[in-house]
Formats: structure tokens, C-alpha cells, sequence
């Protein structure tokens, strides 16, 4: 009896191992969108916005700014402080920190005190991201973590693409005050479920923490952040202007429809992601910079005809979608037990190349106009792809270190069920 009891706990454990907890990760991935979506839903009814606080549309935009910059200045010290504490009541902490300040901006009629919440509730998002990718990675075997955390990583191409008209129809129908109290509301289901679904797990020990300079100096991780900001910055500076990019297509009608293609082909891009980056970091890399530098140069040739736009446009969506994942794994891999810290740094790096990727933009537009666009893009993306081919050993490597531990460990647990098995 004892030996048929001792065979079916050892041959439990690898089944186990081998299933990715599929409502925990979703539930991470619910959590990315609501941070994202927060960010980009007063784009859509910035009207709305001026006319209820009594400013106008250029400072209602800054609903989007100082969100983004509480993210900003958040991420790493926040990350960084409650390395010690326990993962999950961490998240719900942080949520509810999203809870109470989307609530505020919904009743509050004083344009400060909105802003303060804006800025607020971006530091909460700072902390958001900081943990989640180390979160979905702490949740999967080693050979699958990649997938896990393509699947928490669903929720921002949802956001990146619904935000903004969700935030337009939810301004027209219930007004933007009722728009933030529904995702109070929505904040609200998700923490529920991430104490129901979502696995608890300890901080690190003192001991275990490692300093911010350290982790960035390890090898690997400042190719992942200059790959990562020429990515996101090419990005956002065809992101950010889309409108009068298509205007010579004369697409400027239409850009619902364009980011529509956009965020369908990005969570086809995460798709992809998922089933091979446990096996394919490197490559998938490489492909996704090459495709988006493709996608820029049919852009740059033939810009102005509605069928290359919708072409290229999907090509960035299916290369872009996945970056997210791959940018993370690759921070994570090389960061090892800083992978935390890691994580606190690229989301640093990742909110300035979107501040960067304005600026830029802005000043093309202004300066050289958007036939400049494409050939700006495609020099940030070679540039990136370079550095990313010579990173194959630290940084982007061909063999993840995870999977292999992950398979290692596979091997050694049929070599105790073997065993096991024998006595």
C-alpha cells in the first residue's frame, strides 16, 4: 500500500507540472488590462473630460500624461521596496490602490485633485507592472514559463486596441464619469478572482535582493533595455501620430478600422509568441524586428496607398504584439533571481521610450512631416535588430536558461518515477 501511495504522489507531480494554471494567468492578464486600459480610455473622450472639469481638450489630455509619468517614476523604487512582500495581497494592494483612485476621478469636480489621482493611480501601475511578469513566471514550469507569460500578457494588446474606442462609446452612452465607476467596478471583479484563482508566494529575503545597479549591470539586461527602447520608441512614433500618417492614404477617417487590424493581429502576433518562445527567443526576436523594418519600408515606398497601409499595418501588429513577451522573458532570463528588479527597469525603459516615441514624433511631424516616418522607423529597427543578433549568448540567448532547467528537471523526475517504479 505505502509503495502504491509513494508511485502516485511522485507520478502526480509531473502531470501537474506539465498544465499551466490557465485562470491564475488569465487573471494576470485581466490585471494588465485594466492598468493599460485606465491609461488610454480618457483618449477617447477627452471632449467629455474638458467639458466636466472646464479645461480644455489639451489639458484634459493630460489625464494620459501624468498616469504615464506616475508609472514612470513608480516603477523601480516601488518594485524594489516590496520586494519582501507576499506576492498576492501585493497585487490586491495595488489594485485596490487602481480601485480607490479611478473612483476619486470619477466624483471629484476639481481638475487638480483629478490629476493627483491620475498620478496616483499610475504609480499603482507602476508597481503592477513591475510584478506581474515575474508573477505568471513563478506560476509555470521552467520549460513553459515563456508561454505563461504570454498568456498574462494578453490583456495590454486588448487595451492598446479597445482603450481608446472603449473609451469613446462608454463616453457617449454613460458619460466619462460613469466610464471610470465601471472600471472600478471591473477592478473590483478582478481582485475577487485573483484571491480566488491566483497562487500566493513569498517575497525574497533580504538576502535574496538584489541592488537596482547590480541587475542592470548583469550581462544580458542593457541589450534587452537598448533593444527595447529602439522597439517601442519606433512604435509610439507611429503609434502616437497614426492619424495624420494615414491622412495622404486619405485613411485619416478610418483609423478605428486601421487599429482594429492593428490589435487583431497583434493577439495573433502574442499567439505565435506563446507557442514558440520557450524554444525561440532568439529567432522570434529577429523575425519580429525584421518584419516591423519590412512593414516600415513598404510603409516608406508606398505609403499612400490604402491597401499597403492595411498590409503593413497588420505585419507591425503581428510583430509587435508578441514583444511585450519576448522583451520580458529575455530581461527575465538574463536577470536571473533579480528578475523582479528587472522587470521594475524595463517598465521604466519601456514608459520613457513612449514618452521618447511623442517627442520624436512631434518633432518629424513638424519639422520633416510624416513621409519621414518610415525611414526614421526602419533606422531604429536595424539598429535594434543589430544588437539583438549579437546578443545570442546573454541577453537573447538561443537556448533559454528556464527551458533547460525545465527540461532537466523533467528528466530528473521520470528518473525517480523510474526508480520509484523498480523498488
Amino acid at each position: 500500500m505505502m509503495k502504491r501511495l509513494r508511485m502516485t504522489t511522485t507520478n502526480a507531480a509531473p502531470q501537474n507540472a506539465e498544465r499551466l494554471p490557465l485562470a491564475a494567468l488569465l487573471a494576470l492578464a485581466m490585471t494588465g488590462f485594466l492598468a493599460l486600459l485606465t491609461e488610454t480610455l480618457p483618449a477617447g473622450m477627452l471632449s467629455q473630460i474638458s467639458q466636466g472639469v472646464g479645461v480644455s481638450e489639451a489639458l484634459a489630455g493630460q489625464f494620459v500624461t501624468l498616469y504615464a509619468l506616475g508609472a514612470l517614476v513608480a516603477a523601480i523604487p516601488l518594485t524594489a521596496a516590496t520586494l519582501g512582500w507576499r506576492r498576492r495581497p501585493l497585487l490586491i494592494a495595488a489594485l485596490l490602490a487602481l480601485l480607490v483612485f479611478n473612483t476619486l476621478t470619477a466624483l471629484t469636480s476639481s481638475y487638480g485633485v483629478a490629476l493627483g489621482a491620475r498620478f496616483l493611480a499610475g504609480m499603482a501601475t507602476g508597481l503592477i507592472w513591475g510584478m506581474l511578469a515575474g508573477y505568471a513566471r513563478r506560476m509555470a514550469p521552467g520549460h513553459l514559463k515563456g508561454r505563461a507569460l504570454a498568456i498574462a500578457g494578453l490583456g495590454a494588446p486588448l487595451a492598446l486596441s479597445l482603450g481608446v474606442p472603449l473609451g469613446s462609446l462608454l463616453g457617449a452612452t454613460l458619460g466619462w464619469r460613469s466610464a471610470f465607476a465601471a472600471v472600478s467596478l471591473l477592478t473590483l471583479g478582478v481582485m475577487a478572482w485573483i484571491f480566488l484563482k491566483v497562487p500566493d508566494y513569498p517575497g525574497q529575503t533580504a538576502r535574496q535582493r538584489a541592488p537596482v545597479r547590480r541587475v542592470f549591470m548583469t550581462p544580458g539586461v542593457r541589450p534587452v533595455l537598448a533593444v527595447l527602447v529602439l522597439w517601442v520608441l519606433a512604435h509610439n512614433i507611429l503609434y502616437t501620430y497614426v492619424m495624420p500618417f494615414l491622412a495622404p492614404a486619405g485613411l485619416s477617417h478610418r483609423v478605428d478600422l486601421v487599429l482594429l487590424v492593428f490589435g487583431v493581429a497583434s493577439l495573433l502576433g502574442i499567439w505565435l509568441t506563446g507557442l514558440l518562445i520557450d524554444r525561440m527567443l532568439h529567432r522570434l526576436v529577429l523575425l519580429s524586428l525584421t518584419g516591423f523594418a519590412a512593414a516600415a519600408l513598404l510603409l516608406g515606398l508606398a505609403g499612400a496607398q490604402p491597401a499597403a497601409i492595411y498590409l503593413a499595418v497588420a505585419v507591425w501588429g503581428l510583430t509587435f504584439g508578441g514583444s511585450p513577451t519576448l522583451l520580458q522573458t529575455a530581461s527575465a532570463e538574463a536577470a536571473g533571481s533579480g528578475a523582479d528588479v528587472a522587470q521594475s527597469i524595463l517598465v521604466t525603459a519601456w514608459n520613457s521610450a513612449i514618452a521618447a516615441g511623442g517627442i520624436v514624433g512631434g518633432m518629424l511631424l513638424e519639422t520633416a512631416g510624416v513621409g519621414a516616418f518610415p525611414w526614421v522607423l526602419l533606422a531604429l529597427l536595424l539598429t535594434g535588430l543589430a544588437i539583438a543578433w549579437a546578443s545570442r549568448t546573454h541577453g537573447f540567448p538561443t537556448k533559454p536558461r528556464s527551458a533547460l532547467n525545465g527540461r532537466h528537471h523533467a528528466a530528473n523526475d521520470s528518473a525517480r518515477q523510474r526508480a520509484n517504479g523498480k523498488g
